[in-house]
C-alpha cells in the first residue's frame, strides 16, 4: 500500500537510548545490533528490514506469543513465520535472547539452540545460521523460508491444521488447541501471486487464528517499490476479506499490541496488520535506501548506527546481562505457565478420551495406527483394467478409513483425480455448508497456494496431500521443492500423466514433467503400472516419513497384470523389479513404466513366443532403485546385457542411464498432439509393433 506518512528516520525523544533504564528499548537494540555484527561479520546478508522489523517482532514475542522457549515442540504453541526469510537474522537473534533450547533426536536438550557463538557464524558452511531459515536445521524455525510468499502460503496452512484439530480433538471443557498463527511478510511478499492465493482462500475459510504483519518499507532491491509496485494493498486484502489494521509508525509498540488484541479479537477473519517502516532505521546514511536491502552497513555506518542507538560504538555481539533475564520473565514465563496449564490438561483429556488422546499421540510423534493398511485391495487380473487414478481413490480412501488425519484435496479437479473422500464433509466454515473437521479441502484453482498449505498442514504432522494434472505441477514447483528441503511427509497426487489425455491436447498433455519431479532432491516420484502397483505405491507412501511423494497415474484404463503369471507388485517399493524374464540369459531388457509397461508386457510375451530370451523391467520409481544395494541392482539390469529397450511416454532426458549407451529409448521427443488418446500413441511410436521390432534389433 503506499503510504500518506512517513516513519521518522531518527528515534521519539529518549527511546534511541540503547542502554536506557527501558528494558524494552534495549532488547530492541540489541537484536538490531546483533543483525548488524552478524551481516557485517559475514560480508553477506539483508540487514535493513531486520533491524526496522526488531521493535514489531520483540514485542510479539515478549508480550503476546504464546511459546515456551523450554519446550519448542509444544502442540499449542503459537506459530512464527519469517516470510521475508532474507531477514533470517532478526529470527536467530530473537531465538537467541529468548533462550530458546535446541531439540536434538525429537527432543528437548539444556543447550540454547542458538549461542552468540552461533550468531557470528551467521551464513558461513556448518552453521546453525544459515542464510535463510531452514526447518530442522535450527531449532525455532517453524518452516523453511527463502522464496518469498513461501510462508504466507505455509501459514495459512498451519491455521488450517489448527482450526482441524480443533475441531476434531477439543472437547467440552478440553480447550486443547486454540493458538494463534503469526507471519512477518514483506513488499516482496505481496507481490508474489502465491500470496494472493493463499489470502483468498484464508479470507474464504475465514481464518480467524492468522495474522499477517506486512513490513511495508517501500523498498526492493531495484529501489523504491513504485517502480513496480502501486496498488492499494489494504484495499485489496479489505477485497478477500480480510481485517485490514494500519499501524503507522513500526517504532509504535504500544499502538501495535492494541493491534494484536484487535486481531486476536476477530474471530471470523484473518488479519493483515500493514506497518510502516523505514528499511534500516537508525542508520545515518543508509535508512530508507535500497543498499540497506541486500548488502552489510558497512564498518562505519554500522559504527555511527550504534552510536545513534548509545550503543558502544566499538562493541560486537553485545549482549547487554538483562536481556535474557527480561525475555524470560515475559515471553518465558507466560509461555511455561501455558503450556503446564495444558499438559495437565492433556493428561486429564487423556484420562476422559483415551482413544483420542492416541490419535493426538500419533500425529505428534509421526506414527500410524495399527492396520493402517489392512482394508487396501488386491485386484484381480483384468485385461481392461482400470485407470490409475481410480484405482488410487479406491486406495486412497480405503487408508483413509483407517488414518483419521489423512486428509487433502485438489486445485478444482476432485471429481477427476479421484481424490475425494467419500463421507467425509468438506473444509468449511458452517456458512458454506461445511465443517473445520472436514477431511476434504476445495483449493480453488490456486496450484500454486495448494502446495505452500499442504507443506503447512504436514509441519502439524498431519498427513496432507494435494492432487491435480501432472501438467500443472509446473505451478507447484516452488512448494514441491521445499517440502522435500524440509523432509514433509506430503503426498503429490499427479493425474492425467501423458498423452493419453489426449483430446486436450499438448497444453494438458506432460512432458518433461516427470524429468523434473524426478530431478527434485529428496522427492520419491512414482509412477504405477497397474492398479496393484498403485496400492503398493500408496502403502509405500503412507509407510514413508522421510519426505515427500508424487504420483503419477494415467486417466486411461491400464491392464491389471496376473499376478500368477508375473512378479507380486510389491517389488515397488524396491523401485524396479524384474516383472517376467526369461530362464536363460536375456539379450534384451524391456524396462518401462505406468501406462506404458503393458506395451512391454506384450512385446515380451511375442518376443518369448519367437524364442528371444526376454525380460521385462517394472521401474516405478528411479529414487528407489538408486538406493537399492548394488547387488540388487546389478540383478535387475546386469550390466552384461546391453541390449535395453526403454518406453515411457514422456522426455526421454535420464533414461540413458538405464538404457545404456547402446540401447534404445522410444519416449516423446517434442510436444504431444490433440485427438484421442489411440490415434497420439499409436502416432508417437508407443505401440506394441514398435517395442517388438526396437527389442529384435537389440536383441541382435
Amino acid at each position: 500500500m503506499r503510504v500518506s506518512f512517513s516513519t521518522p528516520l531518527r528515534a521519539p525523544a529518549g527511546a534511541e537510548a540503547g542502554r536506557s533504564n527501558n528494558p524494552d528499548t534495549l532488547c530492541i537494540n540489541t537484536i538490531r545490533t546483533l543483525v548488524m555484527d552478524a551481516v557485517q561479520k559475514a560480508n553477506s546478508g539483508h540487514p535493513g528490514a531486520a533491524m526496522s522489523m526488531a521493535p514489531i517482532a520483540y514485542t510479539l514475542w515478549q508480550n503476546a506469543l504464546n511459546y515456551d522457549p523450554t519446550a519448542p515442540l509444544w502442540p499449542n504453541r503459537d506459530r512464527f513465520v519469517l516470510s521475508i526469510g532474507h531477514a533470517s537474522m532478526l529470527l536467530y537473534a530473537l531465538i537467541h535472547v529468548a533462550g530458546i533450547q535446541q531439540v536434538k533426536d525429537g527432543k528437548v536438550t539444556s543447550e540454547p539452540a542458538l549461542s552468540v557463538e552461533d550468531l557470528k557464524q551467521f551464513r558461513q558452511f556448518g552453521s546453525k545460521t544459515p542464510g535463510h531459515p531452514e526447518y530442522g536445521h535450527t531449532t525455532g524455525v517453524e518452516t523453511t523460508t527463502g522464496p518469498l510468499g513461501a510462508g504466507c502460503g505455509n501459514s495459512v496452512g498451519m491455521a488450517i491444521a489448527e482450526k482441524w484439530l480443533a475441531a476434531r480433538y477439543n472437547k467440552p471443557g478440553f480447550t486443547l488447541f486454540d493458538h494463534h498463527v503469526y507471519t512477518l511478510c514483506g513488499d516482496g511478499d505481496m507481490m508474489e501471486g502465491v500470496s494472493s492465493e493463499a489470502a483468498s482462500l484464508a479470507a474464504h475459510l475465514q481464518l480467524g487464528n492468522l495474522t499477517w504483519i506486512y513490513d511495508s518499507n517501500r523498498i526492493s532491491i531495484e529501489g523504491s517499490t513504485n517502480v513496480a509496485f502501486t496498488e492499494n494493498v489494504a484495499e485489496r486484502f479489505a477485497a478477500y476479506g480480510w481485517q485490514v489494521l494500519e499501524l503507522k509508525d513500526a517504532n509504535d509498540t504500544s499502538a501495535f499490541l492494541q493491534l494484536l488484541e484487535q486481531s486476536k479479537a476477530q474471530p471470523t477473519k484473518p488479519t493483515l496488520i500493514i506497518a510502516h517502516s523505514v528499511i534500516a532505521w537508525g542508520a545515518p546514511h543508509k535508512a530508507g535506501k535500497a543498499s540497506a536491502h541486500g548488502e552489510p552497513l558497512g564498518a562505519e555506518e554500522v559504527r555511527e548506527t550504534k552510536k545513534f542507538l548509545n550503543w558502544p560504538e566499538d562493541s560486537s555481539f553485545a549482549v547487554p546481562d538483562e536481556v535474557l533475564p527480561h525475555m524470560r520473565a515475559g515471553l518465558g514465563a507466560r509461555g511455561a505457565a501455558a503450556r503446564t496449564a495444558w499438559e495437565k490438561l492433556f493428561a486429564d483429556y487423556r484420562a476422559a478420551h483415551p482413544k483420542d488422546a492416541a490419535e493426538l499421540d500419533a500425529i505428534f510423534n509421526g506414527t500410524l495406527p495399527e492396520g493402517w493398511d489392512a482394508d487396501i485391495p488386491l485386484y484381480p487380473a483384468d485385461a481392461k483394467g482400470i485407470a490409475s487414478r481410480a484405482s488410487s481413490g479406491d486406495v486412497l480412501n480405503a487408508v483413509a478409513g483407517r488414518l483419521p488425519w489423512l486428509l487433502g484435496g485438489s486445485a478444482d479437479l476432485a471429481p477427476s483425480t479421484k481424490t475425494l473422500l467419500k463421507g467425509q464433509d468438506s473444509f468449511q466454515p458452517a456458512e458454506w455448508g461445511g465443517s473445520y473437521a472436514g477431511r476434504n479441502f476445495h483449493f480453488g484453482v490456486r496450484e500454486h497456494a495448494m502446495g505452500a498449505i499442504v507443506n503447512g498442514m504436514a509441519l502439524y504432522g498431519l498427513r496432507p496431500y494435494g492432487a491435480g494434472f501432472l501438467i500443472f505441477s509446473d505451478y507447484m514447483k516452488a512448494p514441491i521443492r521445499l517440502s522435500a528441503l524440509m523432509g514433509l511427509p506430503v503426498t503429490y497426487i499427479f493425474t492425467h500423466d501423458s498423452i493419453g489425455v489426449g483430446e486436450d491436447g499438448p497444453t494438458h498433455q506432460p512432458i518433461e514433467q516427470l524429468v523434473q519431479l524426478r530431478a527434485t532432491p529428496g522427492l520419491v516420484t512414482l509412477r504405477p503400472a497397474d492398479a496393484n502397483e498403485v496400492a503398493e505405491a500408496w502403502r509405500y507412501l503412507i509407510a514413508s516419513r522421510s519426505g515427500p511423494v508424487a504420483l503419477a497415474l494415467s486417466r486411461q484404463n491400464l491392464p491389471t497384470l496376473d499376478r500368477s503369471r508375473y512378479a507380486p507388485a510389491s517389488g515397488l517399493a524396491k523401485g524396479a523389479y524384474v516383472l517376467a524374464s526369461s530362464e536363460q540369459t536375456p539379450k534384451v531388457i524391456l524396462i518401462a513404466t505406468g501406462s506404458e509397461l503393458s506395451l512391454a508386457v506384450e512385446a515380451y510375451e511375442t518376443l518369448s513366443a519367437e524364442g528371444v530370451p526376454a525380460r521385462v523391467v517394472s521401474m516405478p520409481s528411479w529414487e528407489l532403485f538408486e538406493a537399492q544395494p548394488q547387488s540388487y541392482r546389478e540383478s535387475v539390469l546386469p550390466s552384461g546385457v546391453t541390449g535395453r529397450v526403454v518406453v515411457e511416454a514422456a522426455s526421454p532426458i535420464g533414461w540413458d542411464r538405464y538404457a545404456g549407451p547402446t540401447g534404445t529409448i522410444i519416449a516423446m521427443n517434442g510436444f504431444g498432439a490433440s485427438g484421442p488418446a489411440s490415434q497420439l500413441l499409436k502416432h508417437f511410436g508407443f505401440t506394441v509393433e514398435a517395442v517388438v521390432e526396437a527389442a529384435r534389433k537389440q536383441a541382435g
